[in-house]
């Protein structure tokens, strides 16, 4: 039976008003959803047949127009960034939890081209726990068939800025089938130009995410189009290969091209999508559990290269050996360079220095090199964590007062506190002034105690604030926290320590000092560009130490904070996918 869409628009996180389709379950209410993400320059529309050929009666169906798409608002092709229409993936999901009831737990997600990278970036930096992923022909790679095309894209984008691309790309050589052919070319919302900076993220992340597909333990189907045109099939694979699912599949469909889904012969493709579907919702399959991530698996394996020494007379030795010497010169010019030689460049004071942003140095061209230090990939990830962790201080403390909760905030390893405390200062315009009962700063350190304490004074908050001493990894001294805290705080602290179980001591025995309903911030870091460069050139705050950290995908932070009892209620990330920051409630009684 042909199943008739409801149209309807949803407000996205920055709110723009994105287009969607919905085709309500047949009868009873739904076992659950089968969200469809539609190829580049395309709309929602041109995924609709699915909804029928899937023959899944028992499932609602939802399909956006992706912004500057279709029928959404926005400059046609253009999107702030990839990272930004990621996240309105993330915003339609809660959308639909919060306006059909359906959460990510039982949805299916079957995204083409362009939506396959998307969707397969927001499963990796998310880590939704959705049912399965089907994957048609993702575009991880789009065949530019000028020379050097990609290098002169990022050259021009930084010359001129805006600007777009028209698709080379005729409908003949995305599929056999002439009705879609002749659809396609007479289509008026078919959106030909792309904004370069989006083609250009979709290459960054489509390296990141077939780089890091461990990271990705959902059950993932990846349909592969045998006669491709439009992207490489080699990034596909590999992408395959590396999936830490353990249920994955993949299929080549000899002859297809591009429109995997769109083909003349499609049924194949589309009945293998539905077994699978069908098989995750009749069988779930067990999750992957993370929590010995530590001992074993592909982080564990990037840890223990990077932290094996290098001989001195080797290539990488003596390469990295100069860049090291390169750094202790420039700590003798950069203020920032010369501090994390002093401090560890992750210890509380190189970070506090970074939250500043202020270059400083000997002489101008230590200035010049300061600026450099500053600016570079990681630090700006640092600083953009900075506000999303003053962002989601917010949120919880919102949320407490929404409940007539009291708001008690500990932060057990503070650095210097300066986040937690312009967090506070930013949103007193919104909060009533007598909202926050108290704050506790702690950290091992007495430099960062110092340091923390005149922070306090000059911002005048010693009437609420306290800083002290203490042990972010003392699971029996965190719980006994008095008063009880109901906003916890953890921000660049689990990162720098590869051992979940220390991890999840520190989480279990904040899980014992929050009552349920309250909140937990916590941060993640799930990718870095530079990790060999860190530990090889830069030290630890531990004795001078190289400072070699063990990534965790999100996946794995998430159990960890879902093992001590806390729910996950939202997340954010940057632009590079680097640092994430995620808000939990405890769970429990009242929560």
């Amino acid at each position: 039976m042909e199943r008739t869409p409801i149209e309807s628009r949803f407000a996205t996180h920055d709110g723009q008003e994105l287009f969607y389709r919905h085709w309500p379950s047949v009868g009873a209410a739904p076992r659950g959803a089968v969200l469809l993400f539609h190829r580049g320059h395309e709309h929602s529309g041109r995924v609709a047949h699915l909804v029928d050929e899937l023959n899944l009666p028992d499932h609602d169906f939802f399909a956006w127009d992706a912004r500057g798409h279709g029928r959404s608002p926005g400059e046609r092709g253009y999107s702030p960034g990839l990272a930004c229409s990621v996240r309105d993936i993330q915003t339609f999901v809660d959308h639909i939890e919060a306006a059909h009831g359906i959460g990510a737990e039982r949805m299916a997600v079957v995204a083409q081209s362009v939506g396959a990278v998307l969707a397969a970036t927001w499963v990796h930096d998310y880590a939704p726990r959705i049912r399965c992923l089907v994957a048609a022909s993702p575009a991880f790679r789009v065949k530019l068939y000028v020379p050097f095309a990609r290098p002169g894209l990022k050259l021009m984008h930084r010359l001129r800025g805006k600007f777009f691309v028209n698709s080379y790309v005729k409908a003949k050589f995305l599929t056999h089938d002439p009705q879609r052919v002749a659809s396609y070319d007479a289509d008026p919302l078919i959106t030909r130009p792309i904004a370069v900076n989006m083609l250009l993220d979709l290459y960054d992340a489509g390296e990141r995410v077939v780089a890091d597909a461990g990271a990705i333990t959902v059950p993932t189907q990846l349909l592969i189009s045998g006669a491709d045109w439009v992207v490489h099939r080699g990034p596909q694979d590999a992408f395959f290969e590396r999936l830490g699912s353990r249920v994955k599949e993949r299929i080549v469909l000899d002859g297809f091209y591009h429109d995997t889904l769109g083909e003349r012969d499609r049924a194949s493709a589309v009945a293998a999508a539905r077994n699978f579907i069908v098989r995750e919702f009749d069988m779930p399959s067990a999750p992957v559990s993370l929590l010995e991530a530590d001992r074993r698996g592909p982080f564990k394996e990037e840890s223990d290269r990077l932290a094996a020494p290098l001989t001195a007379a080797s290539p990488a030795g003596i390469y990295w050996g100069t860049v090291r010497a390169g750094l202790r010169l420039g700590g003798m010019l950069s203020e920032g360079v010369r501090l994390g030689h002093q401090t560890g460049f992750d210890s509380g004071s190189t970070l506090d220095y970074v939250y500043r942003n202020q270059a400083t140095g000997r002489f101008g061209i230590g200035r010049v090199m300061d600026r450099n230090y500053l600016d570079a990939i990681g630090w700006r990830g640092i600083r953009q964590r900075k506000l999303h962790v003053e962002e989601l201080i917010g949120a919880a403390i919102h949320r407490l007062q929404a409940a007539g909760a009291p708001v008690r905030i500990v932060d057990i390893a503070a650095g210097h506190g300066r986040y937690v405390l312009e967090a506070l200062t930013s949103q007193r315009g919104s909060i009533d002034g007598n909202a926050v009962e108290g704050i506790l700063l702690r950290d091992y350190s007495d430099i960062n105690v110092e340091q923390g304490r005149n922070l306090i004074r000059r911002k005048g908050l010693d009437p609420i604030a306290r800083f002290e001493k203490g042990d972010a990894f003392d699971a029996e001294s965190l719980a006994a926290l008095d008063p009880e805290p109901t906003l916890a705080i953890v921000s660049g602290l689990y990162e720098l320590f590869g051992d979940n179980e220390l991890v999840g001591r520190s989480l279990r025995g904040l899980a014992r000092a929050v009552r349920p309903g309250g909140y937990l911030v916590y941060t993640g870091q799930p990718w870095h560009p530079q990790l060999e460069f860190i530990a090889r050139a830069l030290t630890s705050h531990r004795a001078g130490s190289a400072w070699v950290m063990r990534r965790r995908s999100q996946a794995e932070m998430d159990e960890l904070v879902r093992d001590a009892g806390f729910e996950k209620l939202a997340q954010r990330i940057d632009p590079w996918g680097i640092f994430t920051v995620s808000l939990a409630r405890r769970k429990g009684e009242g929560s």
